[in-house]
């Protein structure tokens, strides 16, 4: 009997959502949470998230973006234009310290000019700043005197939960069980759950199969991410 032909599948982009509604909140990212939903009222006008890749950094950092109306602007293309163009008071996330800066002068007179002119600032970085490497003086130790917070990995209950949202994103009801299986087997990581549903997403669709605890197991054999 020949197996039947896998469907061609064609890679498209699915809405996932960012609102503060949609944000999962457990011991491994409650302080962080904690610290967007502290602001306005901040202790100072810059603070640093900083956790993996794939731990929520940008989730958080859009939800915050969205509340004070911030603009955003990536390390790597943050220019001394981007500083002076921002107006008195208003807000900037700034993301990906540890993936390069293009000028540490224009980020050190960000630092500087969000004192003077009330600028709202949120970094958001893989690595604390404590543990990076900077050309201009004093840099480092002005980005270690922000307030930071880490994201730690997640726990057995935010994964799952992460799992469930993952695939309700895709439109796919999927059984206990089957979540059950994934998180005891899977790196426990954000950006491995986003992975793996992919890929059992992919392979229900190429296979006509339902969603089950074998095709899980597949999903994850071909990722060669089934932690026993």
């Amino acid at each position: 009997m020949t197996a039947a032909p896998r469907q061609l599948v064609f890679d498209l982009a699915h809405r996932q959502a960012l609102g503060a509604e949609d944000f999962l909140v457990s011991r491994s990212n409650d302080a962080a949470v904690e610290m967007i939903d502290r602001w306005p009222n901040w202790p100072h006008p810059a603070s640093l998230v900083a956790g993996p890749q794939g731990s929520g950094k940008s989730h958080l950092a859009n939800v915050w973006r969205l509340r004070s109306g911030a603009g955003t602007v990536t390390a790597a293309a943050l220019d001394d234009a981007a500083v002076a163009a921002l107006e008195p008071g208003s807000a900037l996330v700034v993301e990906d310290l540890d993936r390069g800066i293009a000028d540490e002068k224009a980020l050190f007179h960000l630092l500087n000019r969000a004192r003077e002119s009330k600028l709202s600032l949120l970094l958001t970085s893989r690595i604390p700043p404590g543990e990076q490497e900077f050309s201009v003086p004093d840099l480092r130790s002005r980005l270690r005197a922000l307030p930071v917070v880490e994201v730690q990995p997640p726990d057995e209950a935010l994964l799952k939960a992460v799992l469930v949202k993952l695939f309700a994103d895709r439109q796919l009801a999927v059984e206990p069980p089957v979540i059950d299986y994934l998180s005891l087997r899977m790196e426990r990581s954000m950006a491995a759950a986003s992975r793996i549903v992919a890929a059992v997403d992919r392979l229900a669709l190429a296979t006509h199969r339902k969603l089950t605890r074998p095709l899980a197991a597949e999903a994850l054999a071909s990722l060669g991410e089934s932690h026993e």
